[in-house]
């Protein structure tokens, strides 16, 4: 049973808020890695260790909306909207209590700017302002447009994205405007774009799987072997969890 990170969204012409998250990722979790997928709402006062104690698995997922500037660099204050305060504060405690906890861990995106944060790193806030990097933004255009490969990544040697990859290099859809600047203490890089950037990350010791992408292997779970590996990796994880709790 894998908890999934909400974000909380207003439909259009609706003042009632909604705890939601995109079907891609639960359709991966279920499909992908063969795992029963449970919406963690971001509610604020929880106790993330009593979130925790019943899952096998932590999912933190992409989102439109950023990580706020608040949490992490005192000189960039700026509010980079669209920003999500009540899912920032749920992120921040989840993470460092499911490593603690030796609860497995992926994060996508916006999840992997979380993990950062969280454990003491910080961002660029906007990467397409920064000198010599890319404009890291989707393309306009529909969701197959948007989610569609656009770079390559280089993955690191001895890295486990290496090995799940069989490869050096792979091509990712990454579309994001906020990205690691300060990497925390504890984080090794898995993968680096072109530019420079940083786009997938490891705990380093952590008791148990704990990787975070800055791509979205969701979307290509079911016909990407890369994607469809990750997602293995992470099932098989959670269920190693879930046997030894048994």
């Amino acid at each position: 049973m894998i908890g999934l990170s909400a974000c909380v969204k207003r439909v259009v012409d609706e003042e009632m808020p909604f705890h939601a998250v995109a079907e891609p990722y639960v359709l991966a979790l279920a499909e992908a890695a063969g795992v029963v997928p449970v919406v963690l709402p971001s509610l604020p006062g929880l106790d993330p260790e009593a979130v925790l104690a019943p899952l096998d698995g932590l999912l933190l997922t992409g989102s439109v909306s950023n990580v706020s500037p608040v949490h992490y660099d005192s000189v960039h204050l700026e509010a980079v909207a669209p920003l999500d305060h009540q899912r920032d504060a749920a992120a921040m405690a989840l993470v460092p209590a499911a490593i603690r906890m030796g609860v497995p861990l992926l994060a996508i995106c916006r999840g992997l700017q979380e993990v950062n944060v969280a454990l003491g790193g910080t961002l660029f806030p906007k990467i397409h302002e920064v000198p010599g990097r890319m404009d890291h933004r989707p393309p306009e255009g529909d969701l197959d447009t948007a989610f569609a490969p656009v770079h390559t990544v280089r993955l690191e040697d001895g890295g486990l994205l290496r090995e799940l990859a069989g490869a050096s290099d792979v091509m990712v859809n990454s579309l994001h405007g906020q990205g690691i600047d300060r990497l925390a203490p504890g984080l090794e890089i898995e993968a680096v774009a072109p530019d420079g950037q940083i786009e997938a990350v490891r705990v380093a010791g952590a008791p148990a799987f704990s990787v975070a992408v800055q791509w979205h292997p969701e979307w290509h779970a079911r016909n990407d072997p890369f994607s469809a590996a990750l997602f293995r990796a992470f099932g098989e994880a959670a269920a190693r969890r879930h046997a030894s709790r048994a």
